[in-house]
């Protein structure tokens, strides 16, 4: 009998993404011609948890017009930045055993700028991403460039961002497929980044197992080694790569299916809370991204249900 309800489970588990990308998910990303009034974004695009791309959403910022690498050397050149490194690209992200977190340095941002117009060279892959609004307490030299908030956003959602990040980096650099607690405006000022998303209901095709978190240490001679984190509790994360999923040891990611878009210069992409994301990007790519934390509703509760179920029924 308790087999038979545990199949039963299962069964639902596997059919509920279709059934979820029939009702709401679009099979691609849709775009906008321009910036939606606060309504039209909260009905249209938050309460259904659907992703768009807004055009001409940041045309006024003279970031727009004048961010360049050569400007961001003149303007915060000096400004010291928080810089991941990492030996592949791959910052947060399983590697063998391990959940592994990039070295991270202080340096001049000329220093990355440096590396980035093949002026020096420097160990490893460089990636400005600290996300504690590095914009704001780290780069601020920058903040007339560009709007503090999204207004209509925050005005649909009733509240301020609770960070705002600056993002610039090789084309190495990869963000490995997560998800986040909160409604994500980003923004692309220079270049493009390559987004491949997952709604929340395909949460049954996704694998998660726990790590144990290890950081990266950038030794004398320019060499990475792994550190374990022993204070730390296991991470429990995505161990896929959805670019080239193993499929012979994660059969049923084969049934999620993904939407891909790219972002390209002066367009936004709104990224829905908890939507599964791996991001790649152009070469020296310059973006901002507003977080603003999610509701803790009833779809809150509903995806923590399907979460749970996922685990407890043993599907991935």
């Amino acid at each position: 009998m308790a087999d038979a309800a545990l199949d039963a489970v299962r069964r639902e588990l596997r059919e509920f993404p279709a059934a979820a990308r029939e009702l709401s998910v679009p099979l691609a990303v849709p775009y906008l011609d321009k910036p939606p009034g606060p309504l039209h974004f909260y009905r249209d695009w938050v309460c259904p948890n659907r992703p768009c791309i807004i055009r001409n959403a940041l045309q006024h910022w003279p970031a727009l017009q004048k961010w360049s690498l050569p400007y961001l050397r003149a303007t915060a050149g000096s400004a010291e930045v928080s810089v991941a490194v990492t030996p592949d690209g791959y910052a947060d992200a399983v590697r063998g055993d391990r959940f592994v977190m990039p070295a991270e340095r202080r340096l001049p941002l000329s220093c990355v700028l440096d590396v980035l117009e093949g002026r020096a060279q420097h160990p490893g892959v460089l990636y400005v991403q600290k996300q504690c609004s590095n914009l704001l307490t780290e780069l601020p030299q920058l903040l007339p460039d560009l709007e503090p908030h999204v207004p209509w956003a925050s005005e649909a959602l009733g509240k301020m961002p609770d960070a705002v990040n600056f993002w610039l980096g090789e084309a190495a650099a990869v963000t490995s497929l997560h998800k986040d607690h909160y409604e994500n405006l980003y923004c692309v000022v220079s270049g493009e980044k390559h987004f491949l998303l997952h709604p929340p209901s395909d949460r049954p095709f996704i694998p998660y197992e726990l790590y144990t978190p290890a950081t990266y240490q950038l030794t004398e001679e320019g060499s990475f080694k792994m550190v374990d984190e022993e204070a730390m509790e296991k991470v429990p994360w995505i161990p896929l790569d959805p670019l080239a999923p193993d499929l012979a040891q994660y059969p049923s990611y084969s049934q999620a299916q993904a939407l891909h878009c790219t972002v390209q210069t002066g367009e936004m992409l709104y990224l829905p809370a908890l939507w599964f994301h791996h991001v790649q990007q152009s070469h020296g790519c310059m973006a901002v991204n507003f977080w603003y934390d999610m509701e803790y509703d009833l779809k809150y509760s509903y995806f923590q249900l399907l979460d749970s179920l996922t685990k407890a029924s043993g599907l991935n």
